[in-house]
């Protein structure tokens, strides 16, 4: 009995002990927090009662606040009052500006691609030219919301930036007009009479009806399969790939989940408030351009084997961003969570492997470098990594070689299906 009793005593102060050292230690970080933030205050008074000009207060603590949350990931960013009024009205679609997805590459200020039909688009931006300066200014050590916020404008203003291309010898200067980038996220057509494509360009807030819209019209077309295009498409509001999804899945199907630190795995799943078009024959056209909620759409349909994903290896950004307000009516947007397909594949510097892989080809043969997520500055590591590959330029339609071998594989299909019904 003694012997019982000792040995829950010992358990007892074990456990105490325990319990003491993990409120020292808990207690001894906080004491390092306090003890650097006391630095940072120390440092803050000392540059202003000592630095050379004058300086706004309000500006360094928000250069300190943008250092911190750059110092995270490519995604991660403070957005001040008028960014995130700027950040709102982009997510609704229209915004001054000059239409391109930029990204941070070996610490140069990279553009991952032209929105299409823009200024920027127009101009003969390319994915992977280099932004040396914009307006004469340096963009060395530039972070992303702070070069947006330089490239938008009032529309009829112009902007001029400095590219380097890998095939130029010397920079250029490109000088750009602002327009008003009014993004129409659904572009869709008829080909041979019987095939709809959708170019999907962007995931707002409108996007998902306006795709219902679409089907509808091709399938009053006579629509009897499908390919929809997310090339160069970044992606956008998570709920409209949702929304989006559930067009092509049956009820009851989990589209994406998505995990944080700390908390429970997050499903979306289909809901059945749309007409669907989960039996069409469908071909889902990828490129390195694809990136977010185009990657949780096409890992969707691929999982499910409800669509063929053709095309090359996708961007690789499957971090979600959180946009949190703050009392001051400036917000963060921070990376709070990955994305998972319904297999449970991460998408992160990883992106969506086709089924089918076809390079874009053109007649020159040039090819340009691709940007994906784990060529980023501070990217999260993903699960495995590929090696980094060349494309070449981007063609037009009728020279799309990516489009015809879907266009010919639905083709294909049409026939295998009479030959089945044969048989």
């Amino acid at each position: 009995m003694k012997r019982k009793i000792l040995i829950l005593s010992l358990f007892l102060a074990i456990a105490l002990l325990g319990i003491m050292i993990g409120r020292w230690s808990a207690a001894q970080n906080t004491d390092s927090i306090y003890e650097d933030l006391r630095t940072f205050t120390e440092i803050f008074s000392t540059v202003r009662k000592n630095y050379v000009e004058d300086v706004n207060p309000k500006e360094l603590i928000r250069s300190a606040i943008k250092g911190m949350i750059n110092s995270l990931d490519p995604h991660s960013s403070y957005l001040t009052p008028e960014a995130y009024k700027e950040f709102q009205t982009e997510t609704k679609g229209e915004f001054g500006g000059i239409g391109i997805q930029i990204g941070i590459k070996d610490g140069v200020l990279t553009v991952i691609a032209p929105i299409e039909d823009t200024p920027a688009w127009k101009a003969g931006i390319k994915a992977g030219d280099k932004i040396l300066k914009i307006d004469g200014q340096s963009t060395k050590d530039m972070n992303i919301n702070d070069a947006v916020s330089k490239m938008r404008g009032p529309k009829g203003k112009p902007v001029t930036l400095t590219i380097q291309r890998d095939e130029w010898k010397d920079p250029k200067n490109l000088t750009i007009v602002r327009d008003i980038i009014k993004i129409k996220s659904v572009k869709y057509k008829m080909i041979d009479n019987e095939i709809g494509y959708v170019k999907l360009v962007q995931f707002q807030e409108t996007t998902a009806q306006d795709l219902a819209n679409a089907l509808q019209n091709l399938k009053e077309s006579g629509m009897r399969s499908l390919i929809l295009d997310l090339r160069n498409n970044p992606g956008g509001l998570l709920q409209s790939a949702v929304d989006i999804s559930e067009q092509f899945l049956p009820p009851k199907h989990l589209v994406v989940s998505i995990q944080g630190r700390v908390g429970e795995k997050m499903q979306y799943y289909t809901e059945q408030v749309r007409p669907l078009y989960t039996d069409i024959p469908m071909i889902v056209l990828v490129n390195q351009g694809s990136a977010s909620a185009s990657e949780i759409v096409a890992g969707a349909l691929q999982d499910w084997g409800r669509a063929l994903i053709l095309g090359v290896q996708t961007f690789g950004k499957g971090s979600v961003q959180s946009l949190i307000p703050l009392s001051d009516g400036s917000a963060l947007k921070l990376t709070t969570a990955k994305y998972y397909t319904p297999k449970g594949r991460s998408i992160h510097a990883v992106g969506i492997i086709p089924d089918i892989v076809v390079k874009l080809e053109s007649k020159s043969g040039k090819e340009v470098p691709v940007i994906r997520e784990k060529d980023l500055e501070q990217h999260f590591r993903g699960e495995k990594f590929e090696p980094q590959e060349k494309v070449p330029q981007e063609v037009d339609e009728k020279d799309d070689n990516q489009l015809q071998r879907a266009i010919d594989i639905l083709k294909s299909w049409k026939i295998m299906e009479k030959l089945k019904k044969a048989a």
